[in-house]
């Protein structure tokens, strides 16, 4: 017997969980299902982050990437105040728009214990920044942004929790097996459980976890997909006094460069100073990844940063997602988890071992991470724009370059099939609504959380007109 609901969420990363919130807010009275296949906020626990074995052993549902809080809960916790990066909400609505959504979710943040400490592009230091950048062809992109932390980060979400547990009913490590649309109107949801449910609106928000899963789901419903973006890189790390002149002004640096010898756009992405390195799962691949603490005395010496390359594919190819997951597949197989090579050494040509990393000034964060030769993983194009970004950076930073720069490897940046929606978000069946990163609408804590409250809106106008 299927459980009937007003609304149901597939999904509790922030795209689902503002959604919850705005509706719930709103509307005490409507029933509001939300479904993952992860673990509520208490539950999610990575046996790596807990100590308990060194290396990613494929958990099957990895607490890192679902659960409560999606994958930006274990996140830094970079929010920021911008539509130039984070997603592409401003294709469906203008730019205006999308940032009244973004403070929105900023002042229910702030309401569960955020900080309102903003870094800024606009100050007078972040200005000679920007013209200090130009001045090596390297491009700073314009944002407000804030740290949360990633401390600070899981406890807001935990706030949060514990405000919606009440409102709305949460229903944890239930995967969602099939989407049936149902005659009349409505849909059904086919659960792992055969604790089914059925709702006259349906939002699907499943995040970067979920999001072949729902990719899949929209091809057997006829709805138009669209996916040509990949972008694959490495995750630099060095000492924090290189990078500290521009980290202590803009906290987080999005720097975009093009390459001379191929002409390819390469950008600094998720920086963070006094940070750590990461493993990440995601659907049985290891790639990396970063994150810090606000607390000074959870910090560590050094500062790490993805250097992302990205890559648009044109017909006949249509998988860049396998592309990506196949790479870093390679990365995997020859490491076991992720590859560590020395700057210098990838230069050179010569493959960093146990010994080579031992005598590395910059002491690795990831301490899982096997030493290796990244050009025997990751395609010479890619390697190429990297080491030519590198070279630029040390003309901004002077150090990157240096021989002891530590490069892991592969992280890769999937983007989720771009799904056919409304300027309201709502695909091409009425009353179902898609958002966050796994319907490849957004990339980012800010924008993730704005398409959920954006669709919230609309069916709570949806709501009222009916009335």
């Amino acid at each position: 017997m299927a459980t009937k609901a007003d609304v149901a969420i597939i999904g509790c990363g922030e795209a689902g969980i503002f959604a919850a919130y705005e509706l719930t807010e709103q509307r005490p009275d409507l029933r509001v299902v939300v479904l993952d296949q992860g673990a509520d906020i208490y539950s999610r626990h990575c046996p790596i982050v807990a100590g308990k074995v060194d290396r990613c052993i494929h958990c099957p549902v990895c607490d890192t990437m679902c659960g409560f809080g999606g994958a930006g809960a274990f996140s830094d916790g970079k929010f920021n105040f911008t539509t130039e990066f984070g997603g592409w909400l401003t294709d469906y609505m203008p730019a205006a728009q999308v940032m009244e959504l973004i403070r929105d979710v900023d002042a229910v943040n702030v309401r569960f214990g955020a900080t309102t400490e903003l870094y800024s592009t606009s100050t007078p230091e972040a200005v000679a920044l920007e013209k200090q950048a130009l001045e090596h062809d390297l491009h700073l992109l314009q944002a407000q942004c804030k740290h949360l932390g990633t401390e600070n980060n899981l406890k807001i979400l935990t706030n949060i929790y514990e405000y919606l547990k009440d409102r709305a009913e949460f229903r944890f490590h239930t995967a969602v097996e099939q989407i049936r649309p149902l005659e009349g109107g409505g849909y059904h949801l086919v659960c792992g459980k055969g604790e089914d449910v059925e709702c006259d609106t349906l939002l699907a928000a499943p995040g970067r976890s979920g999001a072949e899963w729902f990719a899949s789901q929209c091809k057997d419903m006829g709805i138009p997909l669209i996916n040509n973006q990949v972008d694959i890189g490495v995750r630099v790390e060095l000492p924090a006094k290189v990078f500290e002149h521009i980290t202590d002004v803009v906290y987080e640096s999005k720097l975009v460069y093009r390459t001379k010898q191929y002409g390819d756009k390469v950008r600094t992405f998720c920086m963070n100073p006094y940070g750590y390195v990461v493993a990440e799962n995601v659907e049985g691949i290891n790639t990396v990844n970063g994150h810090s603490y606000s607390d000074p005395a959870l910090r560590s010496e050094n500062t790490n940063f993805a250097l992302l390359v990205s890559n648009r594919f044109t017909e006949p190819f249509n998988e860049p997602y396998r592309y990506g997951k196949h790479i870093a597949s390679l990365s995997n197989m020859l490491s076991g988890g992720v590859l560590v090579q020395r700057f210098g050494d990838l230069v050179k040509g010569v493959r960093t071992n146990q010994h080579r990393l031992s005598q590395s000034f910059t002491r690795p964060t990831l301490k899982a991470a096997v030493p290796g030769d990244l050009s025997l993983a990751m395609p010479k194009r890619q390697l190429d724009d990297i080491i030519e970004m590198i070279y630029a950076l040390d003309k901004l930073a002077p150090g990157t370059a240096n021989y002891d720069t530590l490069l892991y490897g592969a992280e890769v940046k999937f983007y989720s099939s771009r799904i056919q929606l409304s300027n309201e978000l709502e695909t091409p069946m009425r009353n179902f609504f898609a958002a966050g990163d796994g319907a490849g609408t957004t990339r980012g804590l800010a924008q993730a959380g704005a398409s959920g409250m954006r669709v919230a809106r609309v069916i709570l106008e949806r709501l009222d007109n009916r009335a």
